[in-house]
């Protein structure tokens, strides 16, 4: 499975049995790094785990809810006495509930904040000690259009969330570069995942196939093409590259008049 030739890295992917999350998992397994497949759907995890190892990738899965902070405390210390340190998190995890204002309870948008932004948190916080003894690192956070341009109807608590990680990115960016670590994000277009064709949640099937027609590109993005923007911004060829939310589009925001 040998892409790219450079030192095994460990890899700690949230939400990486699905869509965006597995795509990256397959794109740092196949340039030689061992991949910690996290995520709270045990089936799908340990599927991918399986399958990258039986391509000759390297790769474990660890059940863990982003929800729980002695979860991923303890997941990051168990890798860190196995490992030394992570090298690589991809910030990953999250959910998108179409909620209209008027049934936005405390409880609704409080589960959106938890997972997608405070989720990230629990998870590169005790990461970020060992890191710094070592003088490298690299994250890399899943934001949305939805984060950085675009409002969306019915999904206030996930665009204010996603907005969110840019603030998290750049925060993190500034205070951990002179340790060698850097902070980047992905603000990704419409991708053809699971979450873009639910009909309770989002475009689905119908919506998304209209939404290609007005992508300049001419059609949806693929968690590959994600993917492979955020092996991009964890390899040493973005190593001057730090505190930046990439929109990968298609050419939507620039494209729309």
């Amino acid at each position: 499975m040998a892409e790219m030739k450079h030192a095994r890295r460990i890899v700690l992917v949230t939400g990486g049995g699905l869509g965006i999350g597995r795509a990256a998992c397959e794109a740092f397994a196949r340039s030689g790094d061992h991949v910690i497949v996290t995520d709270v759907l045990e089936e799908e995890g340990r599927a991918l785990a399986e399958k990258i190892a039986k391509e000759g990738g390297s790769a474990e899965f660890a059940p863990l809810d982003v929800r729980s902070t002695e979860a991923a405390d303890a997941l990051v210390a168990r890798l860190n006495k196995e490992h030394g340190h992570v090298d690589v998190i991809v910030a990953n995890a999250g959910i998108a509930h179409r909620v209209p204002l008027g049934e936005l309870s405390d409880e609704k948008w409080d589960h959106t904040f938890d997972i997608d932004l405070k989720g990230m948190l629990r998870v590169i916080r005790p990461a970020v000690p060992a890191m710094r003894t070592t003088g490298a690192g690299a994250i890399v956070c899943l934001s949305s259009i939805m984060g950085v341009a675009y409002g969306w109807d019915e999904h206030v608590h996930y665009s204010a969330a996603k907005s969110g990680v840019v603030g998290l990115v750049r925060g993190l960016a500034v205070e951990l570069a002179g340790h060698g670590i850097r902070v980047n994000g992905v603000a990704p277009g419409y991708i053809r995942t699971a979450q873009l064709l639910s009909e309770k949640h989002s475009l689905g099937p119908e919506g998304a196939e209209k939404a290609a027609s007005f992508i300049p590109m001419g059609r949806l993005g693929e968690p590959e093409d994600i993917a492979d923007v955020i092996h991009f911004l964890a390899s040493p060829a973005a190593r001057y590259l730090t505190g930046q939310v990439l929109t990968v589009d298609g050419g939507l925001l620039v494209g729309r008049y």
